[in-house]
């Protein structure tokens, strides 16, 4: 069964598209059968995996979420082979409205999901920057979620209320909801400040932030124009290292977590496991 992941900050231009768009590259040269869903009416995710929007008018995710087609119509291959995308176009934006006097609004992706959770390793979802129906959705799917943080104070001011939401989400819709972590995006090892906040995330939230942290790159900001993941892009630069990192990491927690419950075969196997996965991330 896929661990559907929920990437998510209500404030914009924190690198959560890019997050959502390179982690997910990343997985599926892993060998991890990986699934994107672009739940931003900015249709960002779906235009950096080289989609024109030509391609999916007729049926995307907005499709799937107001019952109008079944989400496996709306699934599109990509580049790599292991690597798919439900993308979405501007109609998403009014699917707010629509489905607000809906029965179980908040459920609409959740239900979507059903019957492609067993076809995945990881679903990602790039939620949209706001707190509405839409992210709720996504926090009421996932198993988990992911917040990208800027490492400027000003990232940190919304984060309050990001936390709130989602224990709303947990108190009523999904209980079984956790933190996969906070990712640090942007970061300037040159600047004061950013070490600053760095440290302050670090302190505070302890171990829930990953210890890879996405530099400020040039080669990141350049890729989405040509369609491409970063490691199709610039595999060399070190964005593509970073999110390679990363994948190892959420590859790693999910193994270590599955150990604690029990679940998967004794040692031997899973140290070949992690030695495969370790030469493919190199």
């Amino acid at each position: 069964m896929a661990k559907i992941i929920a990437l998510m900050n209500q404030k914009g231009g924190v690198g959560k598209t890019t997050s959502t768009i390179n982690l997910a590259a990343c997985l599926a040269v892993a060998e991890k059968r990986t699934l994107v869903i672009d739940l931003d009416p900015q249709g960002n995710g779906s235009v950096s995996l080289g989609l024109d929007s030509s391609q999916h008018t007729a049926c995307n995710i907005y499709h799937a979420m107001i019952g109008n087609a079944d989400i496996r119509e709306a699934i599109y291959e990509t580049e790599l082979p292991n690597l798919h995308i439900c993308p979405s176009d501007n109609n998403l934006s009014g699917a707010e409205i629509e489905l607000v006097s809906e029965f179980a609004r908040e459920a609409k992706l959740k239900n979507a999901f059903v019957s492609i959770q067993d076809d995945y390793d990881y679903i990602l979802i790039d939620c949209p920057p706001s707190l509405g129906l839409l992210t709720v959705n996504a926090l009421n799917a996932a198993n988990s979620f992911l917040v990208p943080m800027q490492t400027e104070y000003l990232a940190m001011e919304g984060l309050a209320q990001l936390v709130n939401t989602v224990k709303l989400i947990k108190n009523n819709l999904n209980p079984a909801l956790e933190m996969e972590g906070i990712l640090l995006t942007m970061f300037d090892g040159r600047a004061s400040l950013h070490k600053q906040v760095s440290a302050e995330i670090r302190r505070h939230f302890e171990d829930k932030v990953f210890e890879t942290v996405i530099p400020r790159n040039v080669k990141l900001a350049e890729c989405p124009s040509f369609g491409k993941p970063i490691i199709l892009y610039d595999i060399e630069s070190k964005g593509s290292e970073a999110y390679l990192a990363l994948a190892k990491e959420v590859i790693l927690k999910e193994r270590a977590a599955q150990v604690d419950q029990d679940q998967i075969p004794a040692v031997p196997n899973a140290s070949q496991i992690d030695n495969s996965v370790t030469q493919q991330l190199q």
